[in-house]
């Protein structure tokens, strides 16, 4: 064959493969991208049905509590914190739920902090709002701990305090940076009353499957036994379930400990200020306590407000038509099952008994079963909380997700797709389940994606 022959063919070739590739580029599925329309949760935020009256006016006073900028002198904002308020992390698609677009601690800086505070390089002007933990102390001993992003210097009522940002691009320069977006509280009194044995039956059940997934409960041993069953918390042998390594046991610990770490402001569960710089305390610490000396509602502390409005927070409701129609939803529903992503995501659990109605024996349809996976190398960030390691994370429930913009624990992509292929890495428990999304055909990925956008 001449070299002219030859040439011709390898063309050839090499323009039938382009062509093939782009045709396949074309058939890949895309993440249909955000529900837009009303938020499926309200706006103003709803409530459970069932509340009586009096739950209600509860719910709407930690609302406003959970939605309120907090200041330094009249609240105890600082003296170092990450923003200003719960409801500002928590905005998206209403009060209550993850990180909006529109960055509030790139909006709090600008507005507040400009001339005495650094902005990190990893907090932008479009989200996500972050979280930064270190990994490891200088000394390279495990640290793990949230290291706040602002300090109160500059801010009305800090005169006097002036306090150094930890050196972030040193950390970052290190590798010694992670970061977590807020968790969508939606549902979370739901969550709250799911009994620990349905938790651990669901777990014992999936253990059965043929993808490789396994799933640990988060619980520290205490060296004995309760009821003849494995003590499951170091404290009263049950099983922590909010955050993204199921760190927390409550929805009262999990307000307690964000409003400390987050804000900065002491509470009645945490009492102790992470900065004691004497020259930046404002306010007595506690910050938040329970006071006698007020009336009705407000007797009771802050974070039990956010308790109470998270606790009677209504669930996000699914669409059924949107995005793709109806008929593609359903298909992808199915193929949620097949693929074995509900080997994690568990569809349905169940409250037990509760002394409030509204919660009381209710279908919880959040598509996770509250247990921790290894999730590999891909998506480890080397801190371990309770017995979740540095490559555990809880199954993140799946419901609201149609309407979030920020995927993972750190926000490292806005595109499903993304997000389900970077659950593939060496040591994931999701790599079969992952490897069968990506060999369906478009149309079936397509479908799969839909659902979960309906949700």
């Amino acid at each position: 064959m001449s070299q002219r022959s030859v040439g011709v063919l390898l063309g050839i070739t090499i323009s039938f493969l382009l062509f093939n590739t782009l045709s396949l580029q074309a058939e890949v599925a895309r993440d249909p991208g955000p529900r837009s329309g009303t938020a499926g949760v309200g706006n103003p935020p709803r409530h459970l049905n069932g509340l009586t009256p009096n739950q209600i006016t509860l719910f709407n006073s930690g609302a406003d509590k959970f939605a309120q900028k907090d200041q330094v002198i009249k609240d105890g904002l600082g003296p170092t914190m990450n923003l200003d308020s719960c409801g500002g992390c928590h905005a998206q698609p209403a009060l209550g739920g993850t990180s909006p677009d529109n960055n509030p601690q790139f909006l709090f800086w600008s507005d507040f902090l400009r001339n005495t505070n650094r902005l990190p390089s990893f907090i932008t002007e479009h989200g996500p709002v972050r979280e930064a933990r270190f990994k490891r102390n200088p000394d390279g001993t495990p640290d793990g701990g949230v290291h706040d992003i602002f300090t109160i210097t500059g801010l009305a009522g800090a005169e006097g305090c002036m306090l150094k940002q930890p050196n972030f691009a040193a950390e970052l320069a290190r590798r010694n940076v992670i970061f977590r977006i807020p968790t969508p509280t939606f549902g979370g009194g739901l969550i709250e009353q799911i009994r620990d044995q349905d938790i651990i039956d669901n777990r014992d059940k999936q253990a059965r499957n043929p993808f490789g997934i396994r799933g640990r409960l988060n619980i520290v041993n205490a060296g004995h036994t309760i009821a003849v069953r494995e003590n499951r918390n170091g404290n009263d042998g049950t099983i922590a379930r909010f955050g993204w390594k199921a760190q927390n046991k409550s929805l009262l610990v999990f307000s307690g400990e964000a409003y400390n770490v987050e804000m900065g402001v002491t509470n009645e569960l945490f009492q102790t200020e992470r900065e004691e710089k004497l020259e930046c305390q404002k306010t007595p610490t506690p910050n938040d306590t329970t006071n006698p000396d007020n009336t009705g509602i407000d007797i009771l502390s802050d974070i039990e407000k956010f308790a109470a409005f998270m606790r009677f927070l209504a669930p996000p409701v699914p669409s059924t038509d949107e995005p793709g129609g109806a008929v593609s939803i359903k298909a992808g529903s199915d193929l949620f099952r097949q693929v074995g992503c509900s080997a994690c995501h568990t569809p349905m659990l169940r409250t037990g008994t509760s002394t409030v109605a509204a919660l009381d024996k209710k279908d919880v349809n959040l598509y996770s079963d509250l247990a921790i996976h290894d999730m590999g190398d891909g998506l480890a960030d080397g801190i371990s909380q309770g017995q979740a390691n540095g490559r555990d994370f809880r199954t993140a429930p799946l419901w609201g997700l149609g309407q979030r913009l920020f995927f993972l624990h750190d926000g490292r992509t806005k595109d499903l797709v993304q997000a389900i292929r970077e659950h593939r890495s060496a040591g994931s428990e999701a790599n079969r389940v992952v490897r069968r999304f990506f060999r369906l055909d478009s149309k079936d990925q397509q479908d799969l994606l839909n659902f979960l956008r309906s949700l």
